[in-house]
């Protein structure tokens, strides 16, 4: 059976039509969105699948844990994904999808565009130029705050940037994070990247950011997730992406904040692969 799906990205009141095919062969199709949280180590990852079949992997981690991760979520024979998001190429989120891109068809990469002058960076930067040769296969996409990602009866909405990043060399790349929001029905996602509370007081001020599952930002560092910021979001349950690691995240200061506005912490250092389900109108969670 071939399923078609239609990913619109909208930027301001212009409209851009983005059409990808890709073959689904699904026998049944759960009609709940399903995020899973990948327990990658001291790094980033998040897959999500729509009701429709849509697939999005935001961030990959710190190594090829990622495929063994993907492995387990996807059927053996698919090998395509919608969309990638890199939320910042950061080690810790960016080098586990210089393995995805090599291995899988992926029709969109977002990304702000934004590098750091080291390794890593190069090498994504010439494999995105290899992909540039192919449009037909791979849409490169730069995000920033206003483009919306319609996937069926989801969509997510990038808040974060705020400016065009393209081709920019920063130092501190934890502030130029993609931060999106994913909608499906009366239920929501926040995903931050690594920012710091400076981004968060501006978001606060420009966007409505309640959502029942917050992606608490930079692992649990002491500089993210402001008493201000937990208060605008009011998340029901709070996920950590984090793993051994020399910085203290998730700090006690966060895990306090947390625990005091009354959200269930998840934390894939303890819990490994979480899973959330959201049928449109709750939200339900697997350890």
């Amino acid at each position: 059976m071939k399923a078609r799906f239609l990913i619109f990205i909208t930027i301001g009141l212009a409209v851009l039509n983005v059409f990808a095919w890709q073959e689904v062969f699904k026998l049944n199709n759960p009609a709940y969105l399903q995020v899973y949280f990948f327990n990658v180590g001291q790094g980033d990852s998040q897959f999500i699948e729509t009701p429709q079949g849509h697939q999005i992997l935001i961030d990959g981690g710190p190594n090829s844990l990622v495929l063994e991760k993907l492995n387990k979520v996807m059927p053996f024979w698919d090998k395509s994904i919608d969309a990638v998001i890199l939320t910042h190429s950061e080690k810790d989120h960016m080098s586990g999808l210089l393995d995805v891109l090599k291995r899988y068809r992926v029709n969109y990469f977002i990304w702000t565009g934004a590098v750091k002058n080291n390794s890593e960076n190069k090498i994504l930067i010439n494999i995105l130029e290899d992909l540039k040769e192919k449009p037909s296969l791979t849409k490169i996409i730069n995000a920033y705050a206003g483009i919306k990602i319609k996937l069926g009866s989801a969509y997510m909405e990038i808040i974060h940037p705020f400016e065009n990043l393209v081709g920019q060399e920063i130092k501190d790349l934890n502030n130029t994070s993609i931060v999106g929001k994913l909608s499906y029905g009366a239920t929501s996602f926040l995903f931050t990247g690594d920012i710091s509370s400076s981004i968060e007081r501006k978001l606060i001020s420009l966007y409505s950011l309640k959502s029942n599952v917050l992606k608490v930002a930079h692992h649990g560092s002491k500089y993210s997730t402001s008493d201000l910021f937990l208060r605008a979001v009011e998340p029901k349950i709070a996920v950590i992406s984090v793993g051994k690691n020399s910085y203290r995240h998730p700090t006690q200061e966060v895990l306090n904040k947390l625990a005091n506005s009354d959200v269930i912490i998840l934390r894939t250092d303890k819990n490994g692969d979480i899973k959330i389900i959201s049928d449109g109108s709750n939200v339900i969670y697997e350890k």
